[in-house]
């Protein structure tokens, strides 16, 4: 994240990181620039029958994203999805309760906002992520991630104002391949982490 610290024209910036895994990655882009550390939740949509598999992501709030062209290949339509999105959708606020507690987010509005995950290759659980912080009408709105697939951050080119990927490796198979430990972050973690840091001015 060399390019973002020290940099002038973000006078006042907020990190968010993606939870879970991309919570540990933003609170060190927090450090360095010395801003406020929030969450960002977004939960990705299965498709039927291979959960693992990504056709689109939702929030706590706001509409679905869908991946058109995979629900076109699969066959499928948004109402095909329903149920397992409403599902999603309530595990998005279960987890925001639970990182927040009784502290209210850290503003955003009139702010450069910076989402962070551990890793960009389908982006589907970017671009809904992006998408409802958009709604809080940033003053600049970044996706920053260590590695991506190749290409992917042309996915988000029309979600985020700036999309930074420090590796872009040609042989990306998985995100968890880039790291030495990729055991999954806890809630525990995401709410200590998130407890190191001040600045909870309501969105």
């Amino acid at each position: 994240m060399a390019r973002l610290i020290g940099r002038p024209e973000w006078p006042d910036p907020v990190v968010l990181g993606l939870a879970r895994g991309g919570v540990p990655v933003a609170a060190e882009v927090a450090r360095e620039l010395g801003a406020p550390l929030d969450v960002a939740v977004s939960r990705k949509i299965g498709a039927p029958g291979h959960p693992e598999f990504g056709v689109g992501a939702v929030t706590a709030d706001g509409p679905p994203y869908y991946d058109v062209d995979t629900l076109r290949r699969l066959g499928l339509s948004p109402a095909d999805l329903e149920q397992t999105c409403e599902a999603e959708r309530a595990e998005a606020r279960r987890r925001l309760r639970r990182y927040h507690g009784d502290r209210e987010p850290v503003a955003s509005s009139g702010r450069d906002v910076l989402l962070v995950d551990d890793g960009l290759a389908t982006g589907v659980t970017a671009t809904a992520a992006l998408r409802a912080l958009r709604q809080a009408e940033p003053r600049r709105l970044v996706f920053a991630t260590p590695v991506c697939a190749v290409r992917a951050p042309e996915m988000l080119r029309d979600e985020a104002d700036d999309v930074l990927c420090l590796v872009e490796p040609e042989e990306f198979r998985a995100v968890g391949q880039w790291y030495v430990d990729f055991s999954q972050t806890s809630d525990e973690e995401v709410v200590s982490l998130l407890g190191g840091f001040g600045d909870r001015r309501t969105w």
